[in-house]
């Protein structure tokens, strides 16, 4: 099998790797875990801090060519590709810096002398990582994970593998041991047995449903800790109090950041009757005036092409699936005349129940509009989906606003303002969208043992 790198704004052939066989694989995992009794007992926490420093200032000092990279491979904006490095090496330096803290013994009082939790790292953790973020989703897991003193075994989406190269490649330039995070240059079809090699210790998986029902399935049969950020169909409330101006230049950024390729993007926009033909009259002219097609390497340039052309064609298909069941197409629903995975801006209005939209998840540049009568009945068309992953509600009315967010079904859900992940808080979904947590203290502690100990 091969391993392909391909410019989703020229179709042109970057590079091609041939997948290991399973002797080099297994090789790979044997390696990572004999270097796991040096990693976690014998380098200290500070040492392991610094090194991660370390890493920050090489994402740092190479960040124009790490993002041209990313850009070449998967599309995305120059700038917001050198964005991508920025927040990769500020993960790294929160975790360098709060990591000790998040990790330190806590004192219990019982009828013990001495009784305590410690937390203990698992060992080899394997990371099965998508391709829309490459680097940020992958270090977001590597820095707690490392400094905790786990290894880390990486299995990236086959379309990025040249972004996958680099990010082994700052972790030894950052002066990391050999083998305490290494890519593994392996298809899909490879990944079960990973799972199940008895060195393997946990498994996460930023990706689809699907995929994350497989490898939980996998990793269950083998009583092995998994972690799990899947979909996302956020919903973007906007009561008839709403700072609309601020609201509609939000829902622009939500939506559209990185082509709408994003888990947490807002993905359906559920407003209130009184302001919904105005909302959609300033959203449909701001997309409008916004983004022009153009060479995603050019800072000026504001519609970029999509990953691969065969996500474009499935979100192609979902909407004219809702343009027939009725939906209003307000702008966009084609694909430009152009070189390229190019995907118009779209937005659609009149979402009803009848509609495979009003469940499913739109993963591109489309915006879905639904009618709400009051706040209950928004919060119910935002419950109305099997994912719970981000959500944000607009509102003048603070307390009522609180209110709609905490019934929200979501992992995270922010008032006037958009959903986004912060290494200060934990981040992940609930029902369809996963389960487990990454970022902040909870995400450092997912992959360690938190162990008792009782002293008399």
């Amino acid at each position: 099998m091969a391993l392909q790198s391909i410019n989703p704004a020229t179709g042109e052939k970057l590079a091609e790797f041939e997948a290991w066989d399973q002797e080099r694989l297994d090789l790979a995992v044997r390696r990572a875990a004999a270097e796991f009794p040096e990693w976690s007992q014998r380098t200290s926490m500070a040492e392991r801090c610094q090194l991660m420093k370390n890493a920050a200032r090489v994402l740092r000092e190479q960040q124009d060519e790490l993002a041209k990279l990313i850009t070449l491979e998967m599309g995305k904006s120059i700038n917001e590709a050198k964005s991508e490095i920025e927040k990769s090496a500020w993960v790294c330096e929160f975790y360098a810096e709060n990591g000790p803290a998040f990790l330190a013994d806590e004192l219990i009082e019982t009828d013990a002398s001495k009784s305590y939790i410690c937390y203990q790292p698992l060992g080899v953790v394997l990371a099965v990582m998508p391709w829309n973020y490459p680097f940020w989703q992958v270090f977001r897991f590597a820095a707690p994970a490392l400094i905790a003193g786990n290894i880390g075994l990486l299995k990236h989406a086959s379309n990025v593998p040249q972004c996958a190269q680099a990010i082994e490649q700052v972790f030894l330039d950052a002066g990391f041991p050999p083998y305490v995070f290494t890519n593994l240059m392996i298809g899909s079809d490879q990944v079960e047995s990973v799972i199940r090699h008895r060195h393997v210790r946990a498994v996460t998986l930023t990706g689809s449903e699907p995929a994350g029902r497989k490898v939980a399935a996998i990793a269950g049969a083998e009583l092995k800790k998994t972690v799990l950020e899947l979909g996302g169909s956020d919903a973007f409330i906007v009561m008839n109090d709403a700072d609309i101006p601020a609201a509609v230049e939000a829902a622009v950024t939500s939506r559209y950041l990185n082509m709408g390729q994003s888990c947490i993007a807002a993905k359906r926009f559920i407003i209130d009757q009184f302001v919904y033909e105005d909302f959609i009259s300033r959203l449909k002219a701001a997309v409008e005036a916004k983004f022009v097609a153009g060479d995603p390497l050019e800072p000026a340039t504001t519609l970029c092409p999509m990953a691969r052309q065969d996500l474009l064609d499935e979100l192609h298909q979902q909407v004219q699936t809702c343009v027939k069941y009725g939906a209003r197409l307000v702008t966009g629903g084609y694909q430009l005349d152009r070189p390229g995975c190019y995907y118009a801006p779209t937005i659609l209005a009149d979402i009803s129940s009848a509609m495979p939209a009003y469940r499913e998840e739109f993963f591109g540049p489309v915006a879905l509009i639904f009618k709400a009568t009051e706040p209950a009945h928004a919060v119910g068309l935002a419950n109305a989906t099997n994912f719970g992953l981000g959500g944000a509600v607009w509102s003048s009315d603070g307390a009522t606003a609180e209110t709609m967010a905490l019934r929200m079904e979501s992992g995270a859900c922010f008032v006037n303002g958009f959903t986004k992940s912060d290494p200060r808080l934990p981040f992940g979904g609930v029902k369809n969208s996963g389960y487990g947590r990454e970022l902040s203290y909870h995400g450092i502690r997912e992959f360690t043992n938190v162990k008792s100990i009782w002293i008399k």
